[in-house]
């Protein structure tokens, strides 16, 4: 079972960018680096927030300059590849998740933009009449529960232990009509932990791909 769930949510694999960057001719460079998702797509999103953020805090010109630094490292790459330790481990393993995990849902859950109780979505009607309502009315052990299965998923997906006990992704938010803009909201919440935690560029590169390469489960309005 935790084999099929991890194939489902890694293979497959809630917030990253709109818009083209600038400097996209070192990205193929950069890309292989960090190929953790299994998903090109997913792993090029990522790249672009970071390098966006980077040109944000540090100017285009400075950026320009550490592009062109890398494109000299190409010989160590095999070294890298075969010698690195697990994201899972470079995160700082269960305390370093935990932490993500504590600041990522306190945040996400204060921000209105995510909307992660789903106050006002209702499940089925017709033409916006009827249905159910899906809100989410978290107390104490909620929350905790929902902590516990993001840390596993982080676990599972990043190289650490392969245990999952939640549903899958795809189930879980079926019907839920989370749009691309509360997926991108709630990704933004979690590079501001990532940022706030001070975990490196590559760290997070990688984390925000695996996260990025679940949209396709969880964003159903488009």
């Amino acid at each position: 079972m935790t084999g099929r769930i991890a194939r489902a949510m890694v293979g497959g694999v809630v917030v990253l960018l709109a818009g083209a960057l600038a400097g996209c001719g070192s990205q193929d460079t950069k890309q292989r680096e960090f190929f953790t998702s299994g998903n090109r797509e997913a792993d090029q999103r990522a790249e672009q927030r970071m390098t966006k953020d980077e040109q944000l805090k540090q100017g285009d010109g400075k950026e320009n300059k550490s592009n062109k630094d890398n494109k000299g490292g190409q010989s160590q790459t095999g070294a890298v590849v075969t010698n690195k330790p697990t994201l899972y481990e470079r995160l700082g393993g269960e305390q370093g998740v935990k932490a993500i995990v504590d600041d990522f849902v306190a945040r996400a859950l204060a921000d209105p933009r995510v909307n992660w109780e789903r106050k006002g979505i209702k499940r089925g009607g017709v033409l916006g009449y009827g249905g159910k309502s899906v809100e989410w009315k978290p107390d104490a052990g909620k929350v905790e529960t929902l902590k516990t299965h993001m840390a596993q998923f982080f676990a599972l997906s990043t190289g650490g232990p392969a245990k999952y006990e939640g549903r899958e992704m795809k189930q879980v938010h079926n019907g839920m009509k989370i749009t691309n803009a509360e997926f991108d909201a709630a990704v933004g919440d979690l590079k501001a932990t990532l940022d706030k935690l001070h975990l490196a560029t590559a760290e997070q590169k990688e984390l925000l791909a695996i996260v990025e390469s679940t949209r396709p489960q969880v964003a159903e309005e488009r």
